[in-house]
């Protein structure tokens, strides 16, 4: 598997993300729900406080990702959803490091909503992830 960044601009290289990435070669694709501030039984964490609700989401987004003999260093696609994209800019290095720290920029959509399926919820992360088959 081969995977090639897409960046007409480099702003977005700064900001860990690519504008896309092209993946070629033979591939497993996961396509990975939203996932959240959310404990085993599906309970919400940690209400209030966005940079705990970002460390959770992306522990339950490696989790899945995990399962299916996968990691953080095979995400091609990211969408943030935020109620609050402010302060969710304010914690972005939570996410900016985890990311960072896999080596890995995927082509990324940030979205502000009124509000996430629990109303406690401040973020949810969905991915996709390509590795080889």
């Amino acid at each position: 598997m081969q995977r090639t960044a897409v960046n007409p601009w480099t702003w977005s290289q700064r900001l860990g993300f690519n504008q896309g990435e092209v993946v070629s070669g033979e591939v497993r694709t996961l396509y990975i729900s939203g996932q959240t501030a959310t404990n085993a039984q599906g309970e919400p964490q940690y209400e209030g406080d966005m940079a705990a609700q970002i460390a959770v989401s992306l522990d339950n987004l490696e989790a899945v990702l995990g399962e299916a003999g996968m990691s953080l260093a095979d995400l091609v696609r990211l969408t943030v959803y935020t109620t609050d994209v402010e302060l969710l800019l304010q914690h972005y290095g939570v996410l900016a490091s985890r990311l960072g720290a896999a080596r890995v920029a995927p082509a990324s959509t940030m979205l502000g909503v009124t509000r996430l399926a629990i109303p406690t919820l401040m973020v949810e992360l969905e991915g996709t992830a390509v590795a080889t088959a």
